[in-house]
């Protein structure tokens, strides 16, 4: 009986252990993702880079009149620009909310945003991530955003 009670006493810990660790994925991915916005608003591009996969590629789909079209960019360019931003220009992605899921060692993030520089609105749209899990922790793979000025 006592083994009974002892037993049934530790349900609500493994029930609990179960899910922090669940939650923790999601955690760990919404953490990335704002390691790399916090690098941007410190023009800290060692910070922006680390979060990347060293050759994932960065998308954006821009849409025009007569259809939408897919811009491509790599990571290496994307930390340059963000390392030699002038001192006097400050980025601030601001992350709207964030619909994270996790399947063991991948993740998907849809973020959407609105973008400022120097304080100002410049557009908004929505980031698509997917991440991967490797030995150094989540990693950006891949990244598609849109971007527009109206309907925000």
């Amino acid at each position: 009986m006592k083994n009974w009670v002892a037993f049934l006493g530790m349900l609500p810990l493994v029930f609990f252990s179960y899910q922090v660790k669940g939650q923790s994925s999601e955690q760990e991915v919404k953490a990335v993702i704002e390691q790399l916005f916090d690098g941007m608003r410190a023009k800290d591009g060692g910070m922006v880079g680390s979060a990347f996969l060293e050759d994932a590629p960065m998308q954006t789909v821009i849409s025009g009149e007569n259809g939408s079209r897919v811009g491509s960019n790599s990571v290496a360019d994307f930390v340059q620009r963000i390392a030699t931003t002038p001192e006097d220009v400050q980025l601030d992605e601001r992350i709207l909310d964030y619909q994270i899921k996790v399947d063991g060692d991948m993740a998907a993030a849809w973020t959407p945003y609105e973008f400022y520089v120097n304080g100002n609105f410049s557009h908004c749209g929505v980031n698509s991530f997917q991440l991967v899990r490797t030995e150094e922790g989540w990693k950006i793979a891949y990244i598609i955003d849109t971007r527009r000025k109206e309907g925000c």
